[in-house]
This record gives structure tokens, C-alpha cells and sequence, in this order.
């Protein structure tokens, strides 16, 4: 055992060495919060030879499914609801909106239909009988859209499901995955980041006492390891904890990073979801293309049907004996079918409308202010929860190297 003369004569001695130890302890616990942040979210696809083994997958990107469920839960269930969604929009505005498209779209399936399922009529009708039977259609045409969008208002989760359209956005774009949880925790991640140097320092200097009374070649190894493992622990419980302000020892206060900034995160989080997963042109394509637009397309060709029959009045019985009852009928599936595959094109004038109908973005900051601090924790929560004890153990790998590496220095000195 070291009497204290020769401890201050070592310390006297090798001075840098020791005023190094907090300087080199802080770097090792910056590092490693970058390597963790950094494997957190990179390669966006899988390096190496053998998944999940051999090689390395970003653990948001990897957990892709995972993720956007748990996301889209808290997304759909507290955040955004389909009812509060199309509420806001007016059926006559949207006709109004996509009139002028849609004319366009009614004029070529008009024609189009007609020459295919009565040729000969169609081509010897003189081209006036054409236009006008075109406009008899065209005229009809807004408020059969006006009653399909009440139709779709009534019963909107009978053809429109934001979970799917949520989670199939959310897969089919893993960095959009990515920036979601990187731009909702931009300041935590910083402070992930730099706590590595603060508390580095702090256990650099308890390093070094330790080093003067000891010697051991095994202190700069477990006190690189402790460093790696600890401040990457202590810096994730500070970003969520406590839930409520805190005063400690009586001297600071101090309230989870996350949970203090929900305003400003709010904001982001509000932002970036109503402009790239929630956006109009998304829920459009949601309900003309998803798994449910069959349902839509029954009430589109309910609509068609029934403007086709009052368009065809007391005319009906002569177009019914020109083409054949079992051709009238396919001929208004036709229509509707039609209908529907330029609906989406049609449909992408009314999108700014929608967007200010709909305001999803003020709505998601409104709803987001009223969770509970467990239920605002979730949106970025599930990012460190997915194979948190990895980051944590690759902190504490590459600082028992680093100790390690300290050790050969001191011992070639």
C-alpha cells in the first residue's frame, strides 16, 4: 500500500497522465453516445453477411413494424380520428373544388361508354344529340360527388383506415421513420450527446483518485466500461424523468428533457406528421386505393347507377331495347368503374382545400397538449426501448477498449 508521500510524488511526477484520465474519460463517454445515437437509426438496410448476426441494421429501421404500430397507436387513437378528419369537410365545397376535372373525366367515360356499348347509335347520333347528352350527365355529375362524399362522412370507417394508411407510410419510408423520432428528439438526442462529456469528466476525476490509490491495471478498463455504460443509463433517465418538476438535494431542479419541452415538441411532431403521413393527398389515395375502396367503389356505383337511370328517364326502356337489360347494367358498372380510375387525379384539386378543411396539423398540437406525461413519453419512448440494452452495452464495450488502450500507454511510459 502507497503512503500518501508517494501518491503525491506519483501524481507530482506523472501529472498529464492524470490530468488527462477526465479529459480522456469524457471523450470516451461522447463517442460512444454518438456511435449509440448513431445505431440507433443507421444503415437505413441491413450490412453485413448474415442477418441479424453477422452485420448491423439501424434499430429503428429494423424495427420498422414494430415502431410505426406503436406510433400509429397513440397516433390514431388519442391523436387523429377518421370522423374528426372528413367532419370538416363541406360535400358542396368538394364538388365544387373537383368540377372542373371532373366535367372533363364525365365527358371521355360519357363517350368512351357509349361508343363501346351501342357503336352504331353513338356514331350516326348527330354531334349535337352527343353534346347534349353529355351535358345531361356533366349537370348531374356534381351532386352525384356531393352524395357520395355524404355517404362517405356517414359511415367514413367503412372505406377509410388511417391506422393501415399510417403504418403502410410509415414502412414504406423508413428514413421518414427515422426523421419522425430524430426531429421529435432533436434536444434530447443533443443531450445525449453532450452528457457524454459532462459526466465523462465527472468520472475521469473519481478515475484518477482511484489510479493514484491503486495502480490496478484493471481501472482504466472498468472505469472506461463504467463510463460507456453509466452515462448512456443516466443520460436516458434524464431525458424522461422525473415526469413532473423536481428539486433535488434542494439545490436544482429538474424535470425529464422530453417531457419539459412538449410544447415546442408538439409543434414539431404536429408539423411533420400533417405534411408527410396524414396529408390530404395520403388520405385520398387511402380511401380511392386501400384495402376498403371496394366499399367506396359499391357506393360510387350505387351513385352511378342511379344518375345513369334518371339521366336515361322516360328514354330508358328504348336504351334498354338498343343495348339489352344485361348490357345497361354492365354498362353503369362500366361508368362506375371508370369513375373511379380517374377519381384520383380528379380528386388532387380539392387538396389544398382539404388541407385548411381539415387542419391537421393545429389539431394534432391541440390533442397532443392534453396526454397524459405516460402518454406524451410514447412518441419517442419506443425509439430507446427497442434493444435499448445494445447501445447501453456497446457504450460499455468500446470504453473497457479505450481503458484498455490506456493501460498499454501508462504501462510502455
Amino acid at each position: 500500500m502507497q503512503g500518501w508521500h508517494d501518491i503525491v510524488a506519483d501524481v507530482q511526477h506523472n501529472w498529464y497522465i492524470y490530468l488527462s484520465m477526465p479529459f480522456v474519460a469524457a471523450i470516451i463517454g461522447f463517442v460512444t453516445k454518438i456511435v449509440a445515437i448513431r445505431m440507433m437509426f443507421q444503415p437505413i438496410e441491413f450490412i453485413g453477411i448474415k442477418p441479424p448476426y453477422l452485420g448491423w441494421q439501424g434499430i429503428v429501421p429494423r424495427k420498422a413494424a414494430i415502431m410505426a404500430a406503436i406510433s400509429c397507436d397513440l397516433l390514431t387513437t388519442r391523436l387523429v380520428r377518421p370522423e374528426d378528419v372528413f367532419g370538416r369537410l363541406d360535400p358542396d365545397r368538394v364538388a365544387q373544388e373537383i368540377e372542373k376535372p371532373l366535367l372533363t373525366a364525365v365527358d371521355d367515360i360519357t363517350r368512351a361508354v357509349a361508343a363501346q356499348y351501342s357503336p352504331g347509335l353513338w356514331e350516326a347520333a348527330p354531334e349535337a344529340v352527343k353534346r347534349l347528352i353529355v351535358q345531361r350527365v356533366q349537370t348531374e355529375s356534381p351532386a352525384m360527388v356531393r352524395q357520395i362524399m355524404v355517404d362517405i362522412k356517414a359511415d367514413i370507417n367503412a372505406v377509410f383506415d388511417l391506422k393501415e394508411m399510417v403504418i403502410t407510410a410509415l414502412l414504406r419510408d423508413k428514413r421518414l421513420l427515422n426523421r419522425i423520432f430524430q426531429e421529435a428528439g432533436s434536444e434530447e438526442f443533443k443531450f445525449i450527446r453532450n452528457s457524454g462529456l459532462y459526466f465523462g469528466f465527472a468520472i475521469g476525476c473519481i478515475q484518477a483518485m482511484t489510479w493514484a490509490l491503486t495502480h490496478s491495471a484493471l481501472v482504466m478498463p472498468l472505469f472506461g466500461g463504467f463510463t460507456g455504460w453509466f452515462t448512456d443509463w443516466l443520460a436516458l433517465k434524464m431525458i424522461f424523468n422525473p415526469k413532473q418538476p423536481k428539486r433535488y438535494l434542494g439545490l436544482f431542479q429538474w424535470q425529464g428533457l422530453f417531457l419539459k419541452r412538449r410544447k415546442e415538441v408538439s409543434a414539431e411532431y404536429g408539423r411533420l406528421i400533417a405534411r408527410e403521413v396524414v396529408t390530404p393527398r395520403n388520405i385520398i389515395e387511402a380511401v380511392l386505393r386501400g384495402p376498403l375502396s371496394d366499399r367506396l367503389f359499391t357506393m360510387v356505383q350505387k351513385q352511378v347507377q342511379r344518375m345513369v337511370d334518371e339521366q336515361a328517364g322516360v328514354a330508358r326502356p328504348f336504351v334498354v331495347f338498343a343495348v339489352g337489360s344485361s348490357k345497361y347494367q354492365s354498362m353503369k358498372k362500366t361508368v362506375a368503374e371508370e369513375l373511379m380510375k380517374r377519381l384520383p387525379d380528379t380528386m388532387r384539386s380539392m387538396e389544398a382545400y382539404a388541407g385548411k378543411a381539415m387542419d391537421i396539423e393545429n389539431t394534432m398540437v391541440t390533442k397532443m397538449q392534453e396526454l397524459s406525461p405516460e402518454e406524451f413519453e410514447g412518441l419517442l419512448r419506443p425509439a430507446f426501448q427497442q434493444d435499448e440494452w445494445i447501445l447501453i452495452a456497446v457504450g460499455a464495450v468500446l470504453g473497457f477498449l479505450v481503458g484498455e488502450f490506456q493501460v498499454f500507454i501508462m504501462l510502455h511510459h
